[in-house]
C-alpha cells in the first residue's frame, strides 16, 4: 500500500500509532552507542533507575538505565563523562517517546580512564597504602631537599627559587625523569630510588599543570608503589588544584602545586627567627615559673624542717630539765643517807622494844607466882 492509500484510509488511535512504532523500534537490533553523557540527575530517589541522554555533536537521545544495571556498573556517571552504552530502543507506550534502554555503561575514553584510576584507588586503599598511619613524618625544617621531576620546563626553576627566597640554607639536589608518556613511570621510579639513596630530609615530587591524560602516569601502580615504599618522606606537588594523582593519595604529604610544595618543606627563614624567638620567650617565662615554684617548695621545706627542730629541741630540753629534777641526780649520796636514817630509826625502835619487853614479861611472870602462892 502506498503512502497516499495508506494516508487516505481511516485514522487509527494514538495507542494504535504508539504500538506500531513500538514494534518497529522493537525489531530493531541490538546497539553499541557512544556519546556524551548530559542532563544527569542521579538515579530515581524511589525506583533507583536513571535517566539521562547522551550526545554528540549532532544529535541527542534519551537513555534509560534500570536500577538493576547501574548498579552493576562500577563507577558513577555524571555530566560530560564519555560512555559506551549497549542497549536497544524502545517506546514508552505512555508518552510515545522513543529512549535507549541501556542493559550495559561502559566509561569510554577519559571515562574508562578515570574508572581504571579510581578502581587502582580502591584496591591501594584497601591494602592500606593511603592510610594515615603509614605515612612518615616530614620534618618541619628540612636542610637538604631532593626535587625529582622533568629537567626542562619552568618547574625545577620555580621550585630552586622558592626554596632559595624562603630558606637559602636549604641544599638542593635535582633528579630528573620524563613527567609524561608511556615511558614517564619507568623513568620516575627509577628517579625516586636514586633521590632516596642520596639520604636527603625530604623528596619532592613535582610536575606542572596538564590534561587528565598529561597526568596519567602519576597515576600509574609502579608509580604509588614507589611513593609508598620510598624510605624518604615524599612530598608531592602534581597539576593545580583541582588535579589529585594516586601519587598524591600515597604520598606522605600532599600540596597543591609545585610552588606549595617546596613552601611546606622550606619555612621562611624570618618565621622560623620570629617562631624561634616565641619559643625562648616561652622557654624563659616556663623556667623562671619553674625556678620560683622550686624556690616556694625549697622555702616551705626549709620552714617545716626548722618547726620540727624547733619542736625536737624544746622536747630535749624539756627531758633533760625534768631528769635534772630528781634527787638522785642533784644530790647522789641522798638515797644512801635515807637509808642510813632508816636504819637508825629501826635500831633505835628495837632498843626501846626490848625493855619495854623483858618488862612486860617479868610482871606477868610475878602475876603467874603470885597466884601459886
Amino acid at each position: 500500500m502506498s503512502d497516499e492509500a495508506r494516508a487516505s484510509s481511516a485514522p487509527i488511535s494514538v495507542s494504535d500509532a504508539v504500538a506500531l512504532a513500538k514494534g518497529a523500534v522493537s525489531a530493531w537490533p541490538t546497539l553499541v552507542v557512544s556519546g556524551e553523557v548530559s542532563g544527569f540527575r542521579g538515579p530515581n530517589a524511589r525506583s533507583g533507575h536513571c535517566y539521562f541522554e547522551v550526545k554528540d555533536e549532532g544529535a541527542a537521545m534519551s537513555v534509560i538505565v534500570w536500577r538493576g544495571t547501574a548498579a552493576k556498573m562500577g563507577f558513577q556517571l555524571r555530566d560530560g563523562l564519555t560512555v559506551q552504552l549497549t542497549g536497544r530502543f524502545d517506546v514508552y507506550k505512555a508518552s510515545g517517546k522513543l529512549s535507549f534502554v541501556a542493559s550495559r555503561v561502559e566509561a569510554a575514553g577519559e571515562g574508562l580512564l578515570r574508572q581504571q584510576v579510581a578502581e587502582l584507588a580502591r584496591r591501594l586503599e584497601r591494602e592500606g597504602l593511603m592510610a594515615q598511619e603509614r605515612k612518615r613524618r616530614v620534618p618541619v625544617f628540612c636542610s637538604r631537599v631532593c626535587v625529582v621531576t622533568s629537567l626542562s620546563g619552568s618547574v625545577i626553576e620555580d621550585v630552586k627559587r622558592t626554596l632559595a627566597r624562603r630558606n637559602p640554607l636549604v641544599e638542593i639536589d635535582v633528579v630528573g625523569c620524563s613527567v609524561q608518556g608511556s615511558e614517564a613511570p619507568a623513568t620516575i621510579v627509577r628517579a625516586l630510588s636514586t633521590a632516596a639513596s642520596a639520604r636527603p630530609d625530604a623528596i619532592l615530587l613535582v610536575r606542572g599543570g596538564g590534561s587528565f591524560e598529561d597526568l596519567m602516569c602519576f597515576n600509574d601502580e609502579s608509580v604509588a608503589r614507589a611513593v609508598a615504599a620510598c624510605p624518604v618522606p615524599v612530598v608531592t606537588g602534581i597539576g593545580h588544584e583541582p588535579d589529585t594523582t594516586i601519587a598524591d593519595m600515597v604520598a606522605d604529604r600532599r600540596a597543591s602545586t609545585p610552588t606549595a610544595a617546596a613552601e611546606s618543606v622550606a619555612p621562611a627563614i624570618d618565621e622560623v627567627e620570629r617562631q624561634m624567638l616565641q619559643r625562648q620567650v616561652r622557654l624563659g617565662r616556663a623556667m623562671s615559673a619553674a625556678l620560683e615554684f622550686r624556690a616556694q617548695r625549697v622555702g616551705a621545706l626549709a620552714r617545716l624542717m626548722s618547726g620540727a627542730m624547733d619542736a625536737g629541741l624544746s622536747r630535749r630540753r624539756m627531758e633533760v630539765e625534768a631528769m635534772g629534777a630528781r634527787r638522785c641526780l642533784t644530790d647522789p649520796l641522798s638515797p644512801v643517807r635515807d637509808r642510813e636514817a632508816d636504819l637508825m630509826q629501826t635500831e633505835q625502835r628495837l632498843h626501846d622494844a626490848i625493855p619495854r619487853a623483858l618488862a612486860r614479861d617479868r610482871e606477868a611472870t610475878e602475876r603467874a607466882a603470885a597466884r601459886l602462892l
